[in-house]
């Protein structure tokens, strides 16, 4: 692994499972082998589980992480080539990131989409150029269209819950919010189901809240939640915008929040989320105080996917 910032890096899916879960058991089973080496953290965009899981992780394997929240303690960066930059930003990337190449081992990128611009957002600009001109091996801590540490958690998860000897159906559904989402989330989480092919796969969304179909692939996909939910080993639950009219929540649709008895149409499925969530808006608080709920076994993961994916990176670099 040169870089992590889709499914497509990962060459070995349950091998890096298998990992996750070894560290899992044992934290400090590689504590020096990132001994010497730093990795940069750098967030255009708020965070809590994502930056301390990932600095967790780094210490764990003897690594230095530093963070750096660029909107607050840095230079506005410019991201567009041939720019005349004679407006608010006032460093390009093209300068800083090869710097950063020489501070750091490793750079962690953690961007957000605009929900303006479809086509900006989903060219990935801002952690390509970092890719592009640093230099260094490069983790996306989640960009305007992926979230892919959240999707390796979430596959130890489901790992770690899976019924014996059958595929499980897993479920994601779209839930209410007060304002409009990314489909970041949404889209890692098909993305990485499909490709690992353990689990049957429905995605659930009012009329018109759609994904991009070339991360759903594989999955079917109904407008009809009742129907998804019947017989659901596992329910995601999370919102997004539409990708077709981009940004875009047509109605608020509060009758798609997950409340117990939806659940009752479960195979006592166990109700997952990224968090943070908003109480009785997406999720009901009946059902995250319920056993049915495992977002903090979820969360927890997120540490021995970073763990696993720094391992990976210091091992071939």
């Amino acid at each position: 692994m040169k870089k992590f910032t889709s499914i497509s890096d990962v060459a070995d899916l349950d091998t890096l499972v298998s990992s996750a879960l070894r560290y899992k058991a044992n934290p400090f089973a590689d504590k020096t082998l990132g001994s010497g080496k730093r990795i940069g953290l750098l967030f255009f965009n708020p965070s809590m589980r994502t930056r301390l899981s990932t600095q967790v992780a780094a210490a764990n394997l003897g690594m230095e992480a530093l963070v750096f929240n660029v909107g607050q303690e840095g230079w506005t960066l410019e991201f567009g080539e041939d720019t005349i930059m004679n407006g608010t930003t006032v460093e390009h990337v093209r300068d800083a990131a090869p710097i950063l190449g020489t501070y750091f081992d490793f750079l962690g990128i953690r961007t957000f989409p605009s929900l303006k611009n479809r086509e900006e957002d989903y060219s990935e600009q801002y952690l390509n150029q970092f890719i592009r001109y640093a230099g260094i091996p490069v983790v996306s801590l989640e960009s305007a269209t992926l979230h892919p540490l959240q999707s390796l958690a979430d596959i130890i998860t489901l790992t770690e819950l899976m019924p014996a000897g059958r595929k499980p159906k897993v479920v994601l559904t779209w839930a209410p919010h007060v304002k409009a989402l990314p489909q970041c989330v949404a889209n890692s989480f098909a993305q990485w189901v499909t490709a690992w092919g353990k689990a049957e796969l429905v995605v659930a969304h009012p009329q018109g809240i759609t994904l991009d179909s070339a991360f759903t692939r594989g999955a079917s996909v109904t407008h009809q939640q009742d129907e998804a939910l019947a017989g659901a080993d596992f329910v995601y639950v999370k919102n997004w915008s539409s990708f077709s009219d981009y940004g875009k929540i047509p109605d608020a649709h509060p009758g798609w929040m997950l409340t117990p008895a939806k659940l009752e149409r479960t195979n006592r499925a166990k109700v997952m989320h990224c968090l943070p969530v908003r109480r009785n808006v997406e999720l009901s608080s009946a059902v995250l105080d319920s056993p049915a709920s495992v977002v903090t076994r979820q969360a927890g993961n997120r540490v021995w996917a970073a763990q696993a994916v720094l391992a990976e990176l210091l091992k071939n670099s």
